[in-house]
């Protein structure tokens, strides 16, 4: 018997483990590691427009058509809009998203809220391309 059920998951950027012990350099290597891990959250901006298998993709709420955020955790990408409409996104896959993300520079945020208002995905710039 199949079951389906829609749940809300919110999604939350998870650090690493600060280690036992008190040696400053061992620290200092734990805190700046990337986080890792099944329970990381990583973005990507994507500024151009995204089409998948060649439709473009449009925001439902505010008829976007680029500068997107890219939020993948685990197997799943959602796609959110300047207007802060999200969604998830079956036809983008992690493989797909890890070959887009080649940041060198990458930024870490406390939790998904952080990142998503320092990046200006919280519904600011709602109606606005930032380029």
């Amino acid at each position: 018997m199949l079951r389906t059920t829609d749940h809300t998951t919110e999604t939350t950027l998870v650090l690493p483990a600060v280690p036992a012990g008190s040696d400053p350099l061992r620290q200092l290597q734990y805190e700046s590691r990337p986080p890792g891990g099944p329970g990381v959250t990583r973005g990507l901006n994507h500024p151009r427009e995204l089409a998948l298998r060649g439709i473009p993709v449009r925001c439902s709420a505010c008829r976007a058509r680029r500068d997107w955020l890219l939020i993948n955790q685990g197997r799943n990408v959602w796609v959110r809009c300047r207007c802060s409409n999200q969604w998830l996104e079956p036809e983008i896959t992690r493989a797909d998203f890890d070959a887009m993300i080649a940041i060198p520079n990458r930024t870490h945020y406390p939790s998904l809220e952080q990142g998503l208002i320092a990046m200006g995905f919280e519904g600011a710039f709602a109606g606005t391309y930032l380029e």
